[in-house]
């Protein structure tokens, strides 16, 4: 795994570790059942607090990227199985939402594609 961290950047430090680590584990670099580096070895490597890379972690974990099986460390998970399942589950949540609000089909759809416009570089 092969981190690096910009420190002139305006993204914070643990950011930068989630985004690298999601786009190695997604691109292969990191194959399902990789074990991660400790959050206190990772953090030693880059000179950055543990907390940072605990943080890192965790919204890893909360995204389904990795997961933490105890004692035993992290290691990367099935991403592609676990970011789509959470991706439908919350655009699911998003249209029910949208109804509640009284919004109509095309104006929940164009609010969507104004928000990835926002997110997404492309």
């Amino acid at each position: 795994m092969v981190i690096s961290i910009d420190p002139a950047s305006a993204v914070a430090p643990f950011e930068q570790i989630r985004v690298q680590v999601a786009e190695q584990a997604r691109g292969g670099a990191l194959p399902v059942g990789t074990r991660l580096p400790t959050v206190r070895g990772l953090a030693g490597e880059l000179g950055l607090a543990p907390n940072t890379v605990a943080r890192a972690y965790r919204e890893l974990e909360a995204d389904g990227v990795i997961e933490t099986r105890g004692r035993s460390g992290s290691f990367v998970a099935a991403v592609g199985d676990t970011a789509q399942r959470a991706a439908s589950e919350a655009a699911l949540d998003y249209a029910h939402r949208a109804r509640r609000l009284g919004l109509t089909r095309d104006a929940a759809i164009a609010a969507v594609l104004a928000a990835c416009d926002a997110v997404y570089d492309d």
